[in-house]
């Protein structure tokens, strides 16, 4: 679940209830069939706009490092209470969840950061485990940093057996387009491979992590292994069961 897609990241620390409320519905339904999920999101307004104000995605700056210290504390509570959140929605529909907070169990950055992912081994369709992006220890000079959750997809899907699909659920488009979303004549690429070019906006302002690029470019990773990889609408999450049941739907598939 895509930080767009649950939060409003151009407002701290504003939820989308009815993007939330929509998927979980549909996990719900995906677990009824018998199907096991591991679930990760993204931290949206509650992580990377304090994170942008006080570069933590640089690590240590020794003229503000107090006061990255502290907003360090600061997200790491406010992605505890995101999380908390999803759980919370997630069992109004009679899931059982485990929360896995990434800064209580990995440190370092980038799809090779350190931690044990046995934690996400899932042999029934009971209890989901949940991670999401977090800023963890780094254990050089600059201390901390951000651990991305598209990072933590690629680890999870690469390291965890007998995953059949990996989903990411974006905020505002269908799929990887051709244009950005806000351009005239963007269209939908129904299958993509990274030796073709995207075209897409890194908003800077709002994004401490790579954005779609990121996404992207973590999806080509994880289909060396995983089969099924796509990039689908997350407010139109009944394309996942559609997916899963048929093997094809609206959205883009990552070769």
């Amino acid at each position: 679940m895509g930080g767009g897609l649950i939060t409003d990241k151009t407002q701290l620390k504003s939820i989308r209830e009815n993007n939330i409320n929509k998927v979980s519905k549909i996990i719900a339904e995906i677990l009824a069939d018998g199907n096991s999920v591991i679930l990760v999101h993204g931290a949206g307004s509650f992580g990377h706009l304090e994170a942008k104000k006080w570069k933590l995605a640089t690590g240590f700056n020794e003229e503000i490092i107090d006061a990255q210290r502290d907003a360090v504390k600061k997200v790491r509570n406010d992605m505890i209470e995101l999380n908390r959140y999803v759980l919370d929605n997630l069992e109004s529909f009679g899931m059982i969840c485990e929360s896995h907070p990434p800064s209580l169990w990995a440190d370092g950055l980038g799809s090779e950061f350190n931690g044990d992912l046995s934690r996400f081994e899932v042999y029934n369709n009971k209890v989901i485990p949940v991670t999401f992006g977090d800023v963890v220890n780094v254990h050089d000079k600059r201390e901390f940093g951000i651990l991305s959750g598209d990072d933590l997809m690629v680890r999870i899907c690469n390291e965890i057996p007998e995953i059949s699909h990996c989903i990411f659920l974006l905020g505002d488009t269908e799929g990887l387009l051709t244009k950005p979303p806000n351009q005239e004549g963007a269209e939908l690429i129904p299958i993509w491979s990274n030796d073709q070019e995207i075209s897409g906006i890194h908003e800077k302002s709002q994004d401490v992590t790579g954005g779609i690029f990121l996404k992207a470019e973590s999806a080509s990773k994880i289909c060396q292994n995983v089969s099924n990889v796509w990039m689908l609408d997350g407010r139109k999450p009944e394309r996942m069961q559609e997916l899963i049941k048929t093997g094809n739907t609206t959205g883009t598939k990552v070769i």
